[in-house]
């Protein structure tokens, strides 16, 4: 059956961005996880062998106290301090969040992507939206 109108057979370049990028989230996590991170040895390159990072901090105590993730025998529940020590590190998270895509941006001009390949990827409708939030990015976080 061929592909409707609608439908693009490749989840890179479907015309609606924000859609398009919607439905590549899979693709995407997939695609990198097979290139770059097969093995334990792969995965553990972002990860500090003997300290929790911030936003490993916050997805933990949010995954415990959703139930995503169950408590080992004899572990502590989540408690007040817990949470409250998650949240303190949101904004930590959140800039280092910003720094890292803002970085992203400048390697990916750097590797001559054009703005409007980057505002596809980031489901943004032109480039100057991108080059805007790149500039918003970098005001925030101190990138040039």
């Amino acid at each position: 059956m061929p592909p409707s109108a609608d439908h693009h057979p490749d989840p890179f370049t479907p015309p609606h961005p924000e859609q398009a990028r919607k439905q590549r989230v899979h693709a995407s996590l997939f695609r990198i996880a097979e290139r770059h991170a097969a093995t334990d040895e792969q995965r553990s390159r972002q990860t500090h062998p003997s300290a929790v990072g911030p936003h490993e901090a916050v997805r933990l105590v949010s995954f415990l106290l959703s139930g995503v993730a169950k408590l080992d025998d004899g572990e502590p529940e989540v408690d007040h301090a817990d949470i409250t020590a998650a949240l303190s590190l949101v904004p930590l998270v959140r800039g280092e969040l910003d720094a890292l895509e803002a970085g992203l941006l400048q390697m990916a001009r750097g590797r001559g992507m054009t703005w409007q390949e980057i505002a596809f990827g980031l489901g943004l409708g032109t480039a100057q939206a991108a080059r805007q939030r790149y500039e918003r990015l970098a005001d925030r976080t101190g990138t040039e």
